[in-house]
This record gives C-alpha cells, structure tokens and sequence, in this order.
C-alpha cells in the first residue's frame, strides 16, 4: 500500500493508524501548493480531488477520505479492537464520532486558515469551534478515550485535528482534558513514529 500524504495535514491519521496496526506501506509526499509527489507525478491523476490522504492498494485501487481510509484499514486487523466490528451498535458509535470530528473540528479548524475572513468572521468561527472542545473537555474527563477505555481510529482523527491548534494561536490549556488526552496519545510508539517520519521525509 501507499499512502499519499501531506505534513500538517488530516493524512497523520491515516499514517497513525498504519502504524498501529503494523502494516506495511509506503509513505509519498505531496506537495499541498503544486501538487505533485515526491516522485515527481501529479497528484490530481490520483486523487482529482486534489487533497491528501489518498491510499493507494496492492491492487492499484486508491482509496480517499481519511474516515473511510481509517476504517478500512482497521478492518483488515480486526484483532487489534481500533474499530468495533462493521455492523454492531458501537460501529455505529465510532462512525458518530468520525463524523462528528470531520464536520465540527476539522472543517471547523480549516475555517481559520482562511486570513482573507473579516476578524469578525474568524472570531465567530473561534467562538463555535471553542464550544465543540467544551464538549470534549466534558466528555475526555470521563475517559481515556472517545470510545471508552481503548484507543480507537476516532482517537487518531481527533489528535490529528487538535494538533492544528497551534496554527491559530489557540491555547488548550483552557481545556485541561484535552491537553492531558494529546499528551497521552502523544505517548504512543505509532504516533511518535509517524510524527518522525513526516518530519524527516
């Protein structure tokens, strides 16, 4: 497999995953403004979205969308518990709360980047997204993780998205699970190995 990514971008939770589940891929860089790969192709004739993450298969099929490609590749371990089985009520659950981290935080973060906005705007956009954490932050004070005492593919979502905070001069300290619960899975041996390798590619 391949997985087409980008630093700073959602395509960390899908390398996350990878990771965790031991899998063996190949990681292809993509540059965000020309893009092109590493090797020089135009990622367009990939993905002719024009965004990371993209995973390519043995078989040349590629697949996109970081919550379809997280729960993808969980399924092809199903030992190792990153997402309940497809079909069961806590599925379910995991697919409320990929859903809720694409449209809530993730969009809602990738609001922020847009500097042309009115002060105005972004202050409102801010003021929404800091109550979706007061959320979290109730929420993370009753357990590890999103789905409960186990990590999950939610969990590398969500940890992808909150590390854009510092983008914006948003400070999680006002959210103290938060910052306990980034922390904790900052720990995690497939975590700090993606964070190298996208670093030192």
């Amino acid at each position: 497999m391949k997985l087409y990514y980008a630093p700073d971008t959602c395509s960390l939770s899908p390398h996350i995953v990878l990771r965790e589940l031991a899998l063996e891929f190949e990681l292809v860089k993509v540059d965000n403004r020309s893009k092109l790969t590493s090797d020089g192709r135009d990622f367009r004739l990939i993905n002719p979205k024009g965004y990371v993450a993209a995973l390519e298969l043995d078989d040349g099929q590629i697949l996109t969308e970081g919550p379809a490609i997280v729960q993808y590749l969980a399924d092809l371990r199903p030992e190792s518990g990153l997402a309940p089985p497809a079909g069961s009520w806590a599925r379910v659950r995991l697919q409320e709360w990929l859903n809720f981290i694409t449209s809530e935080i993730h969009a809602g973060s990738a609001l922020l980047f847009n500097q042309a906005l009115p002060d105005a705007v972004l202050s409102l956009f801010r003021e929404k997204l800091f109550r979706r954490f007061d959320f979290l932050q109730d929420t993370l004070a009753e357990k590890a993780f999103l789905m409960g005492p186990s990590f999950s593919v939610a969990d590398a979502y969500l940890f992808t998205v909150l590390g854009w905070c510092k983008f914006f001069s948003i400070e999680l300290d006002r959210w103290p699970a938060l910052v306990a619960y980034r922390a904790n899975i900052s720990a995690r041996r497939a975590v700090q190995a993606a964070l190298r390798a996208e670093a030192t590619q």
